[in-house]
């Protein structure tokens, strides 16, 4: 039975019950955010086909693809032929030649690969910042990034610390679905930027790799990131280290924001149950 001095809001969070509120966050980022790319990627083969043999980057807010075109004709999703006059039309005349289904193709393999991942992660950084602020203290401002980094990447301080800030500037204790979705987007995009470069010369490794294996082509792939990245400058100067930002911004953000903001929002509705349920005993 919780007494009156008990303060509901210490009432924990299962990891069971982490982990599902991780997965619906996870398969709804996949679900909203994949159609974008398809479209996207639909565009770029109207205006650019894919011959036979070229790589393409697809990703759809939890995992990156590159894919290879190898069917012949006009049978894989990316080479339907189309006359789209944007990203809008795109959507309609997908949907109206098509299917709706189109808009998510591709999203199986995502689903099977990186859901529980996402979820194995969302749950570890929980846990580890729940096991930190025990042993160094509630303020602790270095907890996030040590569980960030145990679990995945920085993304997580910037997170925190806008969510803090929100807090503080509406006068609220606890933050609102929409201070989740807004941290989230923020500290998406700034993580995003900060590590284009790193994915402009891991696509490259891919590309290469590829290249290498299938035609039997020499090329070097044990140069390093670094003498990678002198490389681009050297041809494309500091601007081909972000090569595609914006396009990484419109699918990171969102998918960052929905993702973050349906897990804190699955992790407020078992809490709520389970102070329900504590005090119903």
């Amino acid at each position: 039975m919780v007494t009156e001095t008990e303060d509901p809001r210490i009432v924990k969070v299962t990891p069971l019950q982490q982990m599902l509120a991780s997965c619906t966050g996870a398969i709804l980022t996949s679900l909203m955010v994949t159609p974008l790319d398809v479209v996207k990627i639909r565009l770029q083969a109207q205006s650019n086909p894919f011959p036979k043999g070229k790589c393409f980057m697809y990703s759809n807010g939890l995992m990156d693809h590159v894919c290879i075109c190898e069917e012949a004709g006009n049978k894989a999703w990316y080479k339907k032929p189309g006359n789209f006059q944007g990203t809008l039309d795109a959507f309609l005349k997908i949907i109206r030649n098509e299917g709706i289904k189109s808009l998510w193709s591709g999203l199986p393999p995502t689903l099977v690969m990186a859901v529980p991942a996402t979820v194995i992660y969302f749950t570890c950084y929980d846990q580890l910042t729940a096991l930190l602020r025990s042993k160094l203290g509630e303020n602790e401002t270095r907890i996030p990034i040590i569980a960030g980094v145990v679990a995945r990447s920085m993304y997580w301080y910037n997170y925190e610390i806008l969510k803090k800030w929100l807090c503080e500037k509406s006068g609220l204790y606890e933050p609102t679905f929409m201070i989740n979705f807004t941290s989230g987007a923020l500290s998406g995009s700034f993580a995003a930027i900060v590590t284009l470069p790193f994915d402009v010369v891991k696509t490259q490794k891919q590309t290469q790799l590829w290249t290498s294996e299938s035609h039997k082509i020499s090329v070097p792939l044990n140069m390093s990131t670094w003498v990678i990245m002198k490389n681009i400058v050297a041809k494309n100067g500091l601007s081909g280290l972000f090569t595609g930002l914006i396009p990484r911004l419109i699918k990171i953000a969102p998918a960052c924001a929905i993702m973050i903001s349906t897990y804190e929002f699955g992790k407020a509705f078992f809490q709520r149950q389970n102070v329900r349920r504590q005090t119903q005993e």
